[in-house]
């Protein structure tokens, strides 16, 4: 008696990946021409939403604009630290902690209870502060880096003080405690 094999299932897919056809908006794009993205002065493309379409954020002191600034200003300084085994490691970890900073305040602002925000601002200060720490190291490795590695520690402590003036500030807020500062 011959066994059949057994009959492979294919897994789902979407509407859009079964669709064969190209896809095309109706928008500018409609006929493939590039996207191209607002320059601000040497700052290269920028994505983001600022409210009144001049590039400038509403709020004089919007925090989120400002470690988003930051970790592209990181992301750019990584670009000029020479390659080699152990730059690359310090590359790494400075680009990982310099845009974090921004990621995980952007989700604390998204929390839902005082809680829930503390505890997304406490990476905040700790990736701030790890920041500084290979700022500091590459200034070590790459001497003819560390006027400009020293000017990204200066905003990385900055950052790091506000954070941690905002974690110490949120302690002791909850539901139950009432808003005590």
């Amino acid at each position: 008696m011959k066994m059949k094999e057994p009959t492979k299932h294919q897994a789902p897919t979407s509407k859009l990946q079964r669709n064969s056809k190209r896809q095309v908006g109706n928008g500018a794009n409609a006929r493939g021409a590039p996207l191209k993205y607002p320059v601000v002065a040497d700052r290269g493309p920028v994505v983001n939403e600022m409210p009144d379409g001049k590039g400038e954020s509403k709020h004089p002191f919007d925090l989120e604009e400002r470690t988003a600034r930051f970790g592209e200003a990181i992301v750019r300084f990584s670009t000029k630290i020479p390659c080699g085994p152990t730059n690359n490691r310090l590359i790494d970890q400075l680009v990982g902690s310099g845009t974090g900073i921004g990621a995980n305040y952007s989700e604390a602002n998204e929390g839902v209870s005082k809680k829930d925000f503390r505890n997304i601002i406490s990476p905040c200060v700790k990736e701030s502060k790890e920041t500084k720490f290979f700022l500091r190291m590459v200034a070590a490795s790459e001497p003819q880096l560390a006027d400009e590695a020293r000017q990204h520690y200066r905003e990385a402590k900055e950052l790091h003080l506000i954070f941690a003036s905002i974690f110490r500030k949120t302690k002791g807020q909850g539901p139950d405690r009432g808003n005590q500062v």
